[in-house]
């Protein structure tokens, strides 16, 4: 018999761990809902993108490229990169994990910010590393705030741009002094699972930098304006080591061959990703100024560069009861206690009808609050 006392015990670190919750799918009680908690492409996937899925039904018994050749082509053909220095993986969190792994262990030190992205954390005690949170300003990044954090064992700083889950955005002149603040040897890595939503002149520079300096990696995911999330595809650039470095520790055979496929597609599809940023930007304008308007009840919006919003709290109606009303109207929202967030609710932007649903339901909720 097991003596459980010497059983085999998991490291202090992983136990420490808080796992990642994920946006609720459904009311839990059969209820058709509204899911407005995952940051999901309302318009769904583009039809450039499904076919080329559809079409690898009858290829199910054979591995996928490993190596995902034709994938990294694509992605450095429509980006101007390098296809050597593409990493990719099960989603961006799969690479925002290498890059941790890579990077970090027992005795370092790991920096983000404080409502950032909840991985970071999980990325950096999953390798041992000590979680170190960067006061925020107002909601977005400090960039002062991460410099003073850095001491001599900091490996790792993570930045998400935009923001997930406050929808702020750090411009190119700011995350360029963060680089040149930093170290040598702490590597810089930018998050820009949401960067296909911003406009043209907000390019912060981070993919650029990836390109020359020896310190940065820029993370993407098709995920989001893509409309592939259950995929699962994300991907990375960087230097040539970083990039190695990641490989060796990578699962294989991590991507789909109808998901290589569809990505390749989707990166095609620049009339899809057209559509879908032009809908986000005026639906995400329309909530921010409905939700404007309801200040006197003590709701106000973190301004937002990608495909949601954050709403805060002050007044009688609280987070946590206007989450529970819309679930009852039926929207699921994202309320984030376990981010340091309880006074705030994430809104997903949705489609027209979807939009105007919750809005007003929100409207209803506060208003019988007084």
């Amino acid at each position: 018999m097991t003596d459980a006392a010497n059983a085999p015990r998991p490291k202090d670190w992983i136990m420490a761990i808080a796992p990642y919750v994920p946006g609720r799918s459904s009311a839990g009680d059969g209820r058709r809902i509204v899911k407005l908690s995952s940051n999901e492409n309302p318009l769904g996937t583009g039809g450039a993108a499904r076919a080329a899925f559809a079409a690898h039904a009858d290829g199910l018994s054979r591995y996928p490229d490993a190596g995902a050749t034709l994938l990294r082509e694509a992605i450095a053909a429509k980006y101007g990169l390098d296809p050597a220095r593409v990493i990719y993986g099960t989603g961006s969190d799969e690479v925002l994990h290498l890059a941790a792994g890579a990077y970090a262990g027992p005795g370092d030190e790991v920096i983000y910010v404080r409502y950032g992205f909840a991985v970071y954390e999980i990325a950096a005690r999953r390798v041992g590393a000590e979680p170190v949170i960067a006061p925020d300003r107002d909601y977005a990044t400090d960039v002062d705030a991460i410099l003073a954090a850095v001491t001599p064992r900091t490996r790792v700083v993570f930045v998400a741009n935009p923001n997930n889950p406050t929808g702020t955005f750090t411009a190119r002149a700011e995350i360029a002094r963060l680089h040149a603040g930093l170290p040598a040897d702490v590597m810089l890595v930018v998050d820009q699972a949401y960067a296909e939503y911003l406009d043209a002149e907000d390019d912060d520079g981070a993919m650029a930098l990836a390109a020359t300096a020896p310190n940065v990696i820029v993370t993407r995911t098709f995920s989001k304006i893509h409309g592939l999330a259950a995929e699962r595809i994300g991907w990375g650039y960087g230097p040539a080591e970083a990039v190695q470095a990641m490989h060796r520790i990578r699962a294989p055979f991590d991507i789909t061959s109808a998901g290589q496929a569809a990505a390749i597609a989707a990166l095609g599809d620049d009339a899809f990703v057209a559509e879908s940023r032009a809908h986000n930007a005026r639906w995400r304008q329309w909530l921010a100024d409905e939700i404007g308007a309801l200040g006197n009840h003590g709701i106000s919006v973190v301004p937002s560069k990608a495909n949601f919003l954050l709403l805060l709290f002050a007044g009688t109606l609280s987070a946590e009861q206007a989450y529970k009303g819309l679930m009852d109207a039926g929207y699921i929202t994202r309320w984030l206690p376990g981010q340091q967030l309880g006074h705030g609710l994430r809104i997903t932007v949705g489609t027209e009808e979807e939009t105007r649903g919750v809005a007003a339901a929100l409207r209803t909720l506060a208003e019988a609050r007084g």
